[in-house]
């Protein structure tokens, strides 16, 4: 499934964290995957998910900032990460196990300073 990247840490088919980057399979429309260094990761916000804040959302943007991954289990799930990687459009993924991805980020952010 990952073909081409490292060490696999976490993978759960839509979220996968090796040990250089984040990668969120299909989030661009034509079904690709976005691949974010940890490198450009300036931060992540835990985000409680409810009926206005994306939990409904199952692809895509609703305010042309905050763009999700196809998720079609999201509807079922409490917690967004947001990650700032410092532009105007914001990644947002609910990932089946937030608390080891939000782990795996901060250790990656942090081990740069």
């Amino acid at each position: 499934m990952a073909r081409g990247h490292g060490t696999m840490l976490y993978d759960d088919g839509r979220i996968a964290c090796d040990d250089s980057s984040l990668i969120i399979r299909v989030y661009y429309l034509w079904g690709a995957a976005k691949t974010i260094p940890y490198s450009v990761i300036r931060g992540v916000e835990r985000c409680p998910l409810t009926g206005l804040t994306g939990k409904w959302r199952i692809w895509g943007s609703g305010d042309f900032v905050h763009y999700w991954n196809l998720d079609t289990k999201r509807p079922g799930k409490q917690t967004a990460l947001e990650i700032d990687v410092g532009k105007r459009v914001v990644p947002m993924i609910t990932p089946d196990d937030p608390d080891a991805v939000e782990r795996i980020l901060r250790e990656r952010i942090n081990s740069r300073d």
